[in-house]
């Protein structure tokens, strides 16, 4: 029902910056609650930010807050993740979800298949 492509990762140096995409598409992208999260090898998966439907609220991990904002384009049925002042621990694969719940939010049922960000010295 609803399909999820990231794009946008690659290789920075410390102290970098990366804008992730999160392209959405089988089903009306404002009904949807989003989700970064990410993975690094040898640990399990981060959450790393959220978005209201309409783009009104974010919540961004401790652990990235004040470097990643995340944002939406409801027009576009897009998602994004600007990532500044990257850090080597900030490596992992990136993941975007959806969560489709109409009320109140529930769980993230659709993923993409992640992008690479890896930051280096």
């Amino acid at each position: 029902q609803v399909q999820l492509v990231e794009s946008g990762g690659g290789l920075v140096q410390a102290g970098g910056s990366l804008r992730l995409s999160c392209a959405a598409s089988g089903r009306t992208f404002s009904t949807l609650r989003m989700g970064w999260f990410r993975q690094a090898p040898g640990k399990e998966r981060e959450f790393v930010a959220k978005i209201s439907r309409s783009g009104g609220s974010t919540t961004v991990a401790d652990s990235v807050k004040g470097r990643f904002t995340i944002s939406r384009d409801n027009a576009k049925n897009t998602v994004y993740l600007q990532m500044d002042n990257l850090k080597r621990e900030d490596t992992a694969l990136y993941y975007c979800a959806a969560d489709t719940t109409i009320g109140a939010p529930g769980r993230y049922d659709y993923w993409g298949q992640g992008t690479q960000v890896t930051v280096s010295s």
